[in-house]
């Protein structure tokens, strides 16, 4: 293959990567101005973002395993152009039921981007240059996750929060572009059967859950929640049962490090993701900033993750992975805790210490805690294992926000946040003090695996 090629390759999976943290970060930025355009309850407010989290944690799995059998440059191509159309109808629409169908469509098409442009790269270049491959497409993730809090805040300032989707419309367009002019496909699977059972088994466990924790407070809520977790295990004893599952259970099964490194990504995105939602929601409702100025608050978080980053991964090379980790995630918890104490009088360098500590320990967790399953398992194993990784992320994140949601919805319920800011900081603190809790839990999930150095020996 031409170095032109893998040039155009490079660029095309950078811009990939780079969309959908950019649509995550900017919108929860947005997420004020979008509640007065519409009117919004708390509740429906919670639904924009949550609904593109949790399509994008169904789907995730699904598009990973169809990539390899049918193709990870087709599944790309689709989950782009999907991704492109839905944040043109984003752009469009006129209630919030359109605007939360489009983020379900949008999710969809995030999360085949997000299973394919890792595996191409990995595909495309060899080991001696694939590292730095893939260090470009993970500064374009940190890249998108910067940028979007102060330029969304910038276009939602300017030109109103349906630039935002404009905007990413406008990139996907470009990749759409440049795949066309791709020839490889790169299918390792063909002729392989997809598990659109365990697929399905998975989705309906995960909206069972997520729905049930938004309505919490109805009568059907407890029992969505009871259903999805049922669900759960059916899944599980499902996937034991096939010969070609979706997610290979064994491998969890006999491996310690990719247990406890799962379980501990799982609490670490459970704790963390919707932070950056939850204060963009404080800074505009609470403090009374507009939406360029809390972006460029909230950048401090992800600033520190992209500086601190390349620093974790070389340490990981020289120090046990998870005590790297493990402190990582002890850090993480640490700049959670400042959070249980936000009021309405807290200076902003008070908040900006605070996203540092977090910023400095996600980093420190986050890729070491990557390479120590990687680096736990076969080669044959990769794809399967990222393909646990995603998992872990996405449900992490999905949880987050349905927590976040679940929380909102007990001490505001159907009413408009603007209108009941003692009950915002109320829900707030409440969910920073169960996110802190669930990361000091990630500290022994981390501590729980053995060595996977000293198992190789």
């Amino acid at each position: 293959m031409s170095n032109n090629v893998n040039k155009t390759i490079l660029a095309t999976t950078s811009l990939g990567a780079f969309i959908s943290p950019f649509m995550v970060s900017s919108v929860n930025i947005a997420m004020p101005s979008i509640s007065n355009d519409f009117t919004l309850s708390s509740t429906i407010l919670n639904w924009i973002p949550l609904s593109f989290t949790l399509s994008m944690a169904i789907f995730v799995m699904l598009f990973g395993r169809l990539a390899d059998i049918v193709g990870r440059k087709k599944v790309l191509l689709f989950g782009v152009i999907l991704f492109t159309v839905s944040s043109l109808i984003c752009a469009a629409s006129i209630n919030p039921v359109m605007l939360i169908c489009a983020r379900v469509l949008q999710g969809v098409g995030g999360a085949a981007i997000a299973v394919t442009v890792v595996s191409i790269l990995t595909s495309v270049f060899p080991a001696g240059s694939r590292g730095k491959a893939l260090g470009l497409n993970v500064a374009m993730t940190y890249i998108g996750l910067s940028s979007g809090p102060y330029l969304g805040g910038l276009l939602v300032k300017y030109f109103g929060w349906r630039s935002i989707f404009l905007f990413t419309s406008a990139i996907g367009i470009i990749v759409v572009i440049a795949l066309l002019q791709l020839k490889q496909d790169w299918a390792e699977a063909p002729g392989e059967k997809l598990d659109l059972i365990g697929s399905a088994v998975f989705g309906l466990a995960l909206i069972g859950i997520i729905v049930g924790f938004s309505s919490v407070m109805e009568p059907s809520g407890p029992w969505l929640i009871l259903a999805g977790i049922v669900l759960i295990f059916v899944f599980v004893y499902y996937e034991n049962k096939i010969s070609q599952p979706i997610l290979n259970i064994s491998l969890l099964k006999n491996n310690r490090v990719v247990i406890f490194s799962s379980l501990a990504a799982l609490l670490n995105y459970s704790a963390t993701f919707a932070l950056s939602y939850l204060m963009s929601l404080y800074l505009q409702y609470v403090k009374g900033f507009e939406p360029s100025k809390a972006g460029l608050i909230l950048i401090a978080q992800p600033a520190v993750m992209a500086i601190f980053s390349p620093l974790a991964g070389l340490l990981s090379d020289k120090i046990e992975i998870q005590k790297v980790a493990s402190i990582g995630m002890a850090i993480t918890t640490l700049g959670l805790a400042f959070f249980i104490f936000i009021s309405q009088g807290t200076s902003i360098l008070y908040i900006i210490v605070a996203l540092v500590v977090l910023g400095l320990g996600f980093a420190l967790f986050s890729s070491p805690n990557t390479n120590a399953i990687m680096s736990s398992v076969d080669k044959r194993y990769y794809g399967i294992t990222s393909g646990i990784i995603s998992v872990a992320r996405t449900i992490g994140q999905t949880f987050s926000m349905g927590l976040a949601s679940m929380v909102i919805s007990i001490y505001i319920g159907n009413q408009p946040i603007s209108s009941n800011i003692p009950q915002l900081l109320t829900s707030l603190k409440t969910v920073f003090l169960i996110m802190t809790i669930l990361c000091f839990l990630g500290i022994f999930a981390s501590l729980a695996r053995s060595s996977f150095r000293r198992q190789q020996k």
